[in-house]
């Protein structure tokens, strides 16, 4: 993977199109496109090839021919979303129409692009896609650091949190756990402190991110 200095000397990864298309001449002008803008692009002449690739730990997207040998841009489409992968996909074709386009969006494609396009239309979309991408991967960044603050809970602080984020008061919490509600009141300042928040309200938005309350039997 491609990395470049950041802001204070960070590190940032170098965002990824993979494009996949059996036609090699416009691989590489695609490739020349990308790379004019910085970007980082790794070329595959069939779905197979794409799959036994190593894919990089960076913010990307997929630019997919919908006519391919062997399977299909939009079958393999499909076989992505079964495998949980969540690259986002542009779709390119010569042969385009109106229901394959209505699919492929419907599937989650970005964006569906007629042959010949316009350079300018495919940097936008592959644009729109990398964003996409990289919100996706902060939110999904965020969610796993919220599970490890609230798996640091004890059993007992994960019990209380449940409660208060569920609308019950100290005593009332309480009396649910036969607990003083001093033990309730200490409880809960711990669940927040470990949990960095600086509210109840903060509290109940983090429970609902975790889906505490749909856990209850």
């Amino acid at each position: 993977m491609t990395r470049r200095p950041g802001p204070a000397g960070s590190a940032v990864s170098t965002p990824v199109v993979f494009i996949v298309d059996d036609d090699e001449e416009l691989r590489l002008s695609l490739d020349n496109l990308f790379r004019s803008v910085d970007l980082e692009c790794r070329l595959f002449g069939s779905a197979p090839e794409f799959l036994k690739a190593v894919t990089a730990d960076a913010p990307g997207c997929l630019v997919l021919d919908i006519r391919l040998p062997g399977v299909s841009g939009l079958e393999f489409q499909a076989q992505l979303a079964r495998a949980g992968a969540n690259l986002p996909i542009v779709f390119m074709t010569g042969h385009g129409d109106v229901p394959m386009s209505v699919r492929a969006m419907k599937a989650g494609a970005v964006d569906f692009l007629t042959k010949p396009f316009r350079d300018q239309d495919m940097l936008d979309a592959v644009s729109a896609a990398i964003e996409m991408d990289r919100r996706r991967r902060e939110a999904d960044g965020a969610g796993r650091e919220l599970r490890k603050r609230y798996e640091s809970l004890s059993p007992r602080e994960r019990e209380v949190m449940t409660l208060v984020t569920r609308g019950l008061m100290n005593k009332q919490v309480a009396g649910e756990l036969g607990l003083s509600e001093i033990t309730v009141k200490l409880y809960r300042g711990q669940a927040m402190r470990k949990m960095n928040a600086a509210s109840l309200a903060d509290l109940v938005r983090m429970a609902e991110q975790l889906a505490l309350h749909k856990e209850r039997p």
